[in-house]
């Protein structure tokens, strides 16, 4: 099948994230990716500046993470979770949790980001069953979240900004505070957490659990706060006796600066969501870790176990090469790649901050946003980006990159110089 013949079937049959059926908007033919670069049908070649949605932090083709695979497949490619384990998966829980801190000691795979946030739901839910406290089933969380596109995640997405609210009279009501106003390296408001502090007050009986984005607020609108916040919600949380869960599948694997974003804050939650760059991009893998405590609670709820097991839960060649993921990360000095990245983005948007069309310009570790006063038109914009070489996917208001961690120099100055052109260009 010629490159032209698939992208004309695909016009007419393949459904793409969200896009229109009736009218679907052009796609590009990829033939392969290598390091940085995605490789299109015709010969052009393309900088990665998303990381595949924000995944494939080590780039295409590394060859550490194929040999991991290929040897995978010499043992086997699948084999069920229920009743059976196997050493990559086992390997893959001692990781994470050497990697994060006490009292986190329980891990449960699953499937995607959203379905991690479904378990941690379940599990919270399913906590206050076991301790006999079945009113305490709603969440709390604050506004312009995003955690996901299955029905509980929907619940706890912002209900106006977000992408969801499509079905806001059929998933679960849940409560949204204010979002977090005091910037990332800015100076701590105490009156931030006043909002989230009261609800928790008003509604503690019947909150099983807060849960929101640590630090990065990711697809809701790339906003960056203050750790401070963390810190002053575990104490409330604490306080009137919720759980807290961190959603870290955007920001986990050091896109922040740090390994963890609750590193920020030192905080720790009952309940932490891992996915996207656990695998480096390879394939689909999350992870939920969670405290003895919370286990025991919902081990101890009417059907003695969590009510969730994926098919594909635990697969031995994503854990296989989600542990070789690991293990490249933490062989480099990969702090200091994501610095490098953060004073390149930093330097090279600066230009936009002149730009009347430009609301903001903000980078946090290997991110990178431009926000405008109005939303981006996608087909208008991305032939333009495409024409300078680099792969980049706005949505709404915001142009915002984040890259591969082995970007080099000269890859991440035609990067930001294509989103100053562009942005230029259509202002």
């Amino acid at each position: 099948m010629s490159w032209q013949d698939m992208t004309a079937f695909d016009r007419a049959h393949v459904w793409h994230p969200y896009a229109s059926m009736t009218d679907p908007p052009p796609v590009l033919p990829v033939a392969g990716a290598r390091g940085v670069y995605l490789e299109l049908a015709d010969g052009r070649r393309l900088i990665d500046g998303m990381s595949s949605w924000w995944c494939a932090i080590h780039g295409y083709r590394h060859p550490v993470l194929d040999a991991a695979v290929r040897e995978q497949l010499e043992s086997m490619a699948h084999v069920m979770f229920g009743g059976l384990t196997h050493e990559p998966a086992v390997a893959l829980a001692r990781r994470l949790l050497a990697l994060t801190p006490q009292p986190l000691e329980r891990v449960f795979f699953a499937d995607s980001g959203s379905v991690a946030v479904e378990v941690a739901v379940k599990m919270a839910i399913q906590y206050w069953r076991g301790r006999g406290r079945p009113r305490r089933h709603r969440l709390l969380t604050v506004r312009h979240g995003y955690h996901g596109d299955t029905l509980a995640a929907m619940s706890v997405c912002d209900p106006q900004t977000g992408m969801h609210h499509l079905f806001r009279d059929v998933v679960p009501r849940q409560l949204f505070a204010p979002a977090p106003r005091t910037p990332f390296g800015g100076t701590w408001d105490p009156r931030d957490i006043a909002p989230v502090a009261a609800l928790l007050e008003r509604h503690a009986d019947e909150l099983a659990a807060v849960i929101l984005e640590p630090v990065v607020q990711g697809a809701g609108g790339m906003r960056f706060y203050h750790p401070q916040y963390l810190r002053r919600l575990r104490a409330l949380c604490d306080a009137h006796d919720v759980l807290l869960i961190f959603d870290e599948i955007a920001t986990g694997f050091g896109r922040t600066g740090r390994l963890f974003a609750m590193e920020h804050a030192e905080v720790t939650p009952d309940v932490l969501c891992l996915g996207k760059a656990l695998t480096g991009g390879y394939l689909t893998l999350a992870a939920v870790l969670t405290t003895a405590e919370v286990a025991a609670g919902v081990s101890a709820a009417g059907s003695g176990c969590l009510m969730h097991g994926p098919t594909f839960m635990a697969n031995p060649l994503a854990c296989r090469v989600a542990c070789a993921s690991i293990d490249l990360l933490l062989g480099r000095d990969w702090a200091g790649e994501v610095r490098r990245i953060e004073r390149g983005l930093r330097r090279g948007l600066a230009p936009c901050r002149a730009l009347r069309a430009v609301r903001d310009v903000r980078v946090l570790g290997a991110i990178g946003v431009v926000e405008l006063h109005e939303p981006v038109d996608l087909r208008a914009i991305t032939p333009r980006f495409v024409a300078r070489g680099v792969w980049l996917r706005p949505f709404g208001p915001l142009v915002y990159t984040m890259p591969p961690y082995v970007i080099g120099e000269a890859e991440l100055a035609r990067l930001c110089g294509a989103i100053v052109e562009v942005l230029e260009e259509t202002a």
